[in-house]
C-alpha cells in the first residue's frame, strides 16, 4: 500500500461485524480463563495483560506508524521526550556514552546535556556538516549510539542519514533518527540506514493539538549479536532469563523497550489518546502535502523581504541544505520556517505581537499557523554557545505554517513585519 492508504487501512483491520472504525478500548486489564494463560504471557508476551505495558487502540496505532515507517514493530510513549529518553536508556547504563548531533531540538539538548548526565550517561555533541574523519574522532570505547534529527527544530538543517549511517555502523552502534517534522509521509529514515526512529507524535503526526504523545519504531536491522550489546542477546535476569533477541527476533529492540522500561517506567499512552492519534494519522499524507504546498509559497514570500535577514527553509534553492532536502525530502520540508528578524530580539518581539491571525503558543506542526521565539522561549535554558551551536540568534523565530489559505498566511506576516521594523 502506498503512504494514503495506509494511513486510512494500516493497524485496525475490521473482521466481519466488527466497527468500522478503530474502537476505544477503555480497560487498564484483559481477563483469561486459567491462570496458566497468565502464566504463560509472563514467558512470552504475546497478548495484552496490563495496560501499563500495551493497549488494543493503541497497538493499532503502532503497527499503522512501523508500517508508514518501514519498520518491524513500534511502541508508543506519553511525549516525544520520553519516546528520546527511552530510546537512549533502551541501550545505555551509567558509564555509557552517546553522539549527537549539536541542532537538534532545545529540549533533546537538555535531555541529553543535563539529565543523561545524571544518569551517569555522557553526551558528545557533534557537527553535522563536519566531515567522516572529524566524527570519527568523538568516538570511544563505549559509545553506544548516535543521535540526529531528520529536519533540525527550529534550525532546519537536513540531516545527513547515509552519512551518519554509515559512520555509526563502522563503529558497531545503530542510529536514532528524530523523524518528527518530516514524518514517515516525506522521509523515511529507515530506508536510507537509520536503525531506530522516534517522533513527537504531538506534532504533524496529531495535527490538531490535541494530545501529547511519542513513539519509537525499531528497523529491525541492526545486528545486536556483535559484542556491544549483552543486555540484548543475553539473558535477562529481572524477566527469568528472558532473551530479547531469541524470542522476538528483528523487533528485539522494542521488545526490550516494552518489557523492560515499559514495565518499570510505565509512559504509556491512554487508549484515548491513541484513539485520538489515529484520528491525525488518517489525513497525514493529504495534510502534509497542503502544509510543504503553503509553506513553500509563504518562504518564497520572505526570501526577499526587506525585513528578514536570514530564512531558513530547505525547500529555497539557495538554502545551504537544498542538495540534501532534493536527497531526503523530496516530496517536501514540512511547514516549519524559521526567520531572523533584522534588529534581533526586539523587532522579533514586535513582529510576534503584530500578528493578528497566527497564533502566540509553544507549539509546531498545527492545522493553524503559528509562531515562537526560540531564544526567549524553547530553548532558553541554552547558553549563548549552545544557542549558536544549535543554530538560533535572538532574533529567530519559528513559523510553523499551517492549513489555512496562504494567501490569509501571507498577508498576516506582511502587516506583523511592517510593524516590527517601524
Amino acid at each position: 500500500m502506498r503512504d494514503e492508504t495506509k494511513c486510512l487501512r494500516s493497524g485496525y483491520k475490521p473482521k466481519n461485524g466488527e466497527p468500522g472504525v478503530m474502537p476505544i478500548v477503555q480497560s487498564t486489564t484483559y481477563v483469561f480463563d486459567t491462570a496458566e494463560e497468565i502464566g504463560e504471557l509472563f514467558n512470552f508476551p504475546n497478548a495484552h495483560m496490563y495496560s501499563r505495558f500495551s493497549n488494543p487502540t493503541v497497538d493499532c496505532v503502532e503497527k499503522k506508524i512501523a508500517d508508514l515507517e518501514c519498520g518491524v514493530a513500534a511502541m508508543c510513549t506519553s511525549s516525544g521526550q520520553m519516546a528520546s529518553l527511552m530510546s537512549v536508556l533502551n541501550l545505555c547504563k551509567a558509564g555509557d556514552s552517546i553522539i549527537s548531533a549539536s541542532a537538534i531540538y532545545g529540549g533533546t539538548v537538555n535531555l541529553f546535556a543535563v539529565t543523561l548526565k545524571k544518569f551517569g550517561i555522557e553526551c558528545i555533541f557533534v557537527d553535522q556538516d563536519a566531515d567522516e574523519e572529524e566524527i570519527d574522532k568523538k568516538f570511544k570505547e563505549n559509545t553506544r549510539l548516535v543521535f540526529g534529527e531528520t529536519l533540525a527544530n527550529p534550525a532546519l538543517s537536513v540531516f545527513d542519514i547515509e552519512k551518519f549511517a554509515k559512520i555509526a555502523h563502522k563503529h558497531g552502534v545503530p542510529l536514532i533518527i528524530d523523524n518528527t517534522f518530516a514524518t514517515p509521509v516525506l522521509c523515511k529514515p529507515i530506508e536510507f540506514g537509520a536503525d531506530i526512529v522516534v517522533h513527537s507524535t504531538t506534532k504533524y503526526m496529531d495535527g490538531h493539538a490535541l494530545q501529547g504523545g511519542g513513539v519509537i519504531v525499531d528497523g529491525g536491522r541492526f545486528d545486536w549479536n556483535n559484542g556491544k550489546f549483552p543486555e540484548l542477546v543475553e539473558p535477562d535476569e529481572s524477566y527469568h532469563g528472558f532473551v530479547y533477541t531469541e524470542k522476538f527476533g528483528p523487533a528485539a529492540y522494542i521488545g526490550k523497550a516494552r518489557m523492560q522500561l515499559m514495565r518499570d517506567l510505565g509512559a504509556y499512552p491512554s487508549a484515548n489518546s491513541g484513539f485520538l492519534l489515529n484520528i491525525g494519522l488518517e489525513t497525514l499524507a493529504v495534510r502534509m502535502d497542503r502544509y510543504c504546498e503553503n509553506a513553500m509559497k509563504v518562504a518564497n514570500y520572505l526570501k526577499d523581504h526587506p525585513a528578514i535577514e536570514t530564512i531558513r527553509y530547505p525547500g529555497l534553492e539557495n538554502d545551504k541544505y537544498h542538495e540534501l532536502a532534493k536527497k531526503y525530502l523530496s516530496k517536501g520540508c514540512s511547514g516549519v520556517i524559521s526567520i531572523d528578524i533584522k534588529g534581533g530580539r526586539g523587532p522579533a518581539e514586535k513582529f510576534m505581537n503584530a500578528l493578528k491571525m497566527a497564533c502566540r503558543e509553544v507549539h509546531v506542526a498545527d492545522i493553524r499557523t503559528c509562531v515562537l521565539h526560540p531564544a526567549s522561549m524553547t530553548h532558553r535554558q541554552l547558553t549563548d554557545e549552545q544557542l549558536v551551536a544549535a543554530g538560533i540568534n535572538a532574533g529567530m523565530v519559528r513559523l510553523s505554517v499551517g492549513l489555512e489559505h496562504y494567501e490569509d498566511i501571507i498577508e498576516d506576516l506582511e502587516q506583523a513585519l511592517a510593524a516590527a521594523v517601524r
